[in-house]
């Protein structure tokens, strides 16, 4: 078939082959990759896994066989990259996450300077102990906002494939809300656009990580309402710790949970922003300067 063709001729061709999937190894057993990447060495070329997060839970003898068959491994945050060495994996590095270098498309000014921005994702009703309880956790923080803070809100979906749509848990908040004057529920951007947006919030509870990455690399202060390694662990290396910083879904057991979540964040705003103002320039230098390992192989 065409495809078979399509497939043997880039095997052929190519030397080098990278998986770039920063979450290709979190869910569940990754079979596909494991095939793909024994078959690129059984034909002796190279592969990388580029900017990835692993839970260390996940790494059984299978996957660790396959992850030493990497030529390189970059880790993007601290707890995959020191799980990844304590399991006898050495052909790993430590580098951001490109998406911190990702550019940005201004939009209109000012519109949303004082506005909190707000992403949620379905992936973080997987992981909760209760969909309901978590549903009211987020309608009592917004609720809050609206009553007791003179911001306005933004609801940014930030992904939208029809498997998993972020704009389906964000209309039921905005309908929930009730508050048209204050709430405003975005429709789908590209990455650009919607890092532009997210640039101007005062602040940023995001549940994606890439979003969240789009406001910590604006220096915009961020709460994720997170569910795997990657939160905590990015968050970490930024500030030291993730405490604060990272509500993990499966530990929300009380509505009023993110609610105390985010008064921390307002409380410390101003010195969130002036040290992610102070850190993220060499943060950033740091994710552009990781192209620099591809040459070394």
């Amino acid at each position: 078939s065409r495809l078979k063709r399509d497939i043997n001729e880039m095997f052929t061709s190519s030397d080098l082959f990278m998986s770039i999937g920063g979450d290709n190894y979190c869910y569940g057993r990754p079979v596909a990759f494991y095939a793909l990447n024994e078959y690129i060495h059984h034909i002796k070329k190279k592969s990388v896994l580029w900017g990835c997060s692993i839970e260390p839970s996940s790494i059984n003898e299978e996957m660790r066989n396959d992850l030493l068959l990497y030529d390189k491994i970059v880790a993007r945050e601290s707890l995959t990259y020191e799980s990844l060495k304590s399991h006898g994996i050495t052909n790993v590095v430590l580098y951001p996450d490109p998406a911190f270098t990702l550019p940005l498309v201004e939009p209109t000014a000012g519109i949303y300077n004082n506005a909190i921005g707000i992403n949620v994702s379905p992936m973080i009703l997987k992981y909760a102990q209760d969909k309901d309880l978590l549903l009211d956790a987020w309608k009592n923080a917004l609720a809050y906002i609206l009553k007791e803070t003179d911001m306005d809100i933004v609801l940014i979906p930030h992904v939208t494939v029809s498997t998993t749509d972020d704009r389906i848990i964000l209309r039921q908040l905005y309908d929930t809300l009730n508050c048209p004057d204050r709430v405003r529920l975005l429709n789908d951007m590209n990455c650009m656009e919607l890092k532009g947006v997210i640039s101007q919030c005062r602040m940023f509870i995001g549940a994606r990580t890439h979003a969240t990455i789009a406001a910590y690399s604006t220096c915009v202060p961020t709460l994720v309402c997170g569910y795997s390694v990657k939160a905590k662990g990015i968050s970490k290396d930024l500030f030291g710790t993730y405490e604060n910083y990272v509500l993990p879904v499966q530990e929300i057991s009380d509505s009023k949970q993110l609610l105390a979540s985010m008064k921390w964040l307002m409380e410390n705003e101003d010195s969130i922003r002036s040290h992610l103002k102070l850190t993220m320039p060499k943060y950033i230098e740091r994710a552009w300067s990781s192209g620099m390992e591809i040459a070394t192989i």
